[in-house]
């Protein structure tokens, strides 16, 4: 299974647990481009850690993956859960566009 897969089943089996709030985090960030405090991930099981590296990578290689859109949405919702008080916000798609995270190619 591939670390997408795994880390949306880990937060929506219970989006309170301090890991999974984690990587929803982490999530929202590689998404956003916010920035995240990787300290964060110092503090997870090694199992956990491992998973989010892995989220990384994943997002790195193949940042238009179908599942990282259900993902987002996934950690959109933990994220609402776990801020109390908080309107949520309706989840955006990730761009379509490939040309912003493209680096432009010379003519030949």
């Amino acid at each position: 299974m591939n670390a997408i897969k795994e880390a949306k089943k880990l937060i929506a089996k219970d989006p309170f647990k301090p890991s999974a709030k984690t990587l929803a985090d982490l999530v929202l960030s590689l998404e956003s481009h916010e920035p995240f405090q990787l300290e964060r991930l110092y503090s997870l099981h090694l199992s956990d850690f491992d998973l989010a590296v892995q989220i990384i990578k994943e997002w790195r290689l193949d940042r238009y993956y179908a599942g990282k859109a259900k993902l987002y949405d996934f950690a959109v919702q933990a994220s609402a859960l776990n801020a109390p008080g908080q309107a949520v916000a309706a989840p955006q798609q990730p761009s379509a566009t490939v040309a912003a995270d493209t680096p432009a190619q010379s003519p030949s």
